[in-house]
């Protein structure tokens, strides 16, 4: 009986030493696996040239009216101003010039020598009462559902902190490690040299991937400024000690600028915003050469949950070679909803 427990602690002890190399071995695969994904994302982001802008898009252009919109709210508010307001602002004042013009010829003083006598005309008053108010009616429902949209997002994707300084933007991807960088203008001579716009790029850009859902929180360290993308109908103030919450999605890939939008300072014209929209792979290539750069490990999910099951697996196998209770094994999370059954009450005690 003796020889059966020492031979069997001893191929507990085996199985545990087998499992505990399995887990360092996933370990080690799990490293290897990250450092070599990381060196072909950076190689690729390497080969991969930053987009060139595109003239009229995403920039101003010199053409009448709002940039076009990239975004749903920038169409949604698009609409409103080219579909309401603009023309209900034009016809307004079409027909208060002509009111005008009538009021001069047909009530001058040649044509009317005794002036009329009239206080009051009550169809009259409730005409240009009524009417107004209609017309603001009109006016608000759109604006409360188009405001409803801006200020209530859907569930961001990607969040990113702009910080405004004097006079440049600071920028940091919390969700990819938190790795930071500063935007700041192009002098002329570089812009020139690139052929990129004046006054609109920076030597760092923004980047994000199509069709996602960015969050943007807005904060300064020193006076107000302001984040604004004309092309996304996107401006947030950014104001020292608080953190302010706008959102875009681009529809399409591409560079849009925007600058500082709050007076503030000497230097306030030289705070551009550059926004590069890439694919999701580009993205994914761009973000692996940032956290490169900076120093930051990225995790292989697949590899670390194979390195964490082997270590479970060694676990158990330890606590069955010393004839203690078995570790539970990694299970699979429940599909279902499973409601939990009520504890029983304590015993009770003299």
């Amino acid at each position: 009986m003796r020889v059966l427990k020492q031979l069997a602690a001893g191929t507990g002890a085996a199985i545990a030493s087998f499992a505990a190399s399995g887990a360092a071995w996933a370990q080690e695969a799990a490293a290897t696996a990250t450092a070599a994904a990381t060196t072909a994302a950076v190689n690729a982001a390497a080969a991969v040239p930053p987009t060139a802008p595109i003239a009229g898009i995403g920039q101003p252009s010199g053409a009448r009216g709002v940039q076009t919109q990239f975004t749903p709210i920038g169409e949604e508010g698009a609409a409103m101003l080219n579909g309401i307001l603009n023309p209900l602002i034009i016809g307004i004042s079409i027909f208060v010039i002509l009111l005008l013009l009538w009021t001069m010829v047909r009530f001058r003083a040649a044509a009317n020598p005794v002036a009329s006598r009239n206080s009051h005309n009550t169809l009259l008053e409730v005409g240009w009462t009524l009417v107004p108010v209609l017309i603001l009616v009109w006016v608000a429902v759109p604006s409360f559902r188009l405001l409803a949209n801006q200020y209530d997002p859907p569930k961001a994707e990607l969040t990113i902190k702009a910080t405004g300084h004097q006079w440049y933007w600071e920028y940091e991807y919390p969700d990819n490690g938190g790795f930071s960088f500063d935007a700041i203008a192009l002098t002329q001579p570089e812009a020139d040299k690139a052929n990129l716009p004046y006054l609109l790029e920076t030597d760092n850009r923004v980047v994000v991937p199509v069709g996602t859902t960015v969050k943007v929180l807005v904060t300064a360290v020193d006076v107000i400024h302001a984040w604004s993308i004309p092309s996304f109908w996107v401006q947030m103030d950014a104001v020292p000690g608080r953190i302010n919450e706008t959102w875009f999605k681009a529809a399409k890939e591409g560079v849009y600028y925007g600058q500082c939008n709050q007076l503030c300072g000497t230097r306030h014209g030289f705070m551009p915003i550059t926004v590069e929209v890439v694919s999701k792979e580009k993205f994914a290539q761009w973000v692996a050469a940032k956290q490169k750069e900076n120093g930051i490990t990225p995790e292989a999910p697949a590899a670390a949950d194979a390195a964490g099951n082997a270590a479970v697996a060694a676990d158990a196998a330890t606590a069955t070679a010393v004839g203690g209770p078995a570790a539970p094994a990694p299970v699979a999370p429940a599909t279902a909803e499973v409601t939990p059954a009520p504890a029983a009450a304590p015993a009770a005690t003299n």
